[in-house]
């Protein structure tokens, strides 16, 4: 995984999205991980596995999301100080609602590794963050999606913030779709897989 500005480069996000979507299922997505560049896109992509020492993805509920299963992440700079973020998984269950969001820390041994949600504007409120005035979609990354018929998803999000000196280090994916009301907003169940994102 490496910082690379191929995909803000080369295409916007109704290009980017066109071709993602366009990919069958049992094409493999191009790695524009390599590619030159410096410019502030990154690529994450992982197949999931159990937690060992350096792994990129992994599982922590093999009945949800099982070992060899995938997922990719493209976070790039968007027009109007906005960032776009795309996360493509494979092989889950078919017709399955998952969540997903971005958290602050990288993956590790089990999902409370990766701590909380990330936010451009912190809830000052100690704990978990229910308040909908911080968890919510503008202020956090949400990358909720429903599997095909193969287990495929495709998740989009364009939040109006760019990561400054904090970033968010993963994406975890979620037991359901986020809740959005008081008290339980930005909760969707159990934290079933992680990928290492270096956003």
């Amino acid at each position: 995984m490496r910082r690379n500005s191929t995909l803000a480069a080369l295409f916007g996000m109704g290009a980017a999205l066109t071709l993602l979507t366009a990919v069958p299922a049992s094409a493999s997505i191009p790695d524009l991980s390599e590619a030159p560049g410096g410019g502030g896109a990154v690529v994450a992509r992982g197949r999931f596995e159990p937690y060992r020492a350096g792994a990129k993805a992994i599982t922590y509920d093999q009945k949800l999301v099982k070992a060899g299963s995938r997922a990719t992440v493209y976070a790039y700079p968007a027009p109007n100080n906005s960032t776009s973020v795309i996360l493509i998984t494979r092989g889950l269950v078919p017709h399955r609602g998952y969540g997903a969001h971005a958290h602050v820390n990288a993956c590790g041994a089990t999902g409370a590794a990766a701590g909380p949600h990330y936010q451009n504007v912190v809830d000052p409120k100690p704990g978990t963050s229910t308040d909908p005035a911080y968890a919510n979609p503008r202020n956090e990354v949400w990358l909720d999606f429903t599997t095909d018929d193969d287990g495929n998803g495709i998740a989009v999000t364009t939040v109006p913030w760019r990561f400054t000196d904090r970033h968010a280090g993963s994406v975890i994916i979620h037991e359901h779709h986020t809740h959005t009301h008081p008290g339980h907003a930005g909760q969707a169940g159990d934290r079933l897989a992680c990928i290492t994102v270096p956003f």
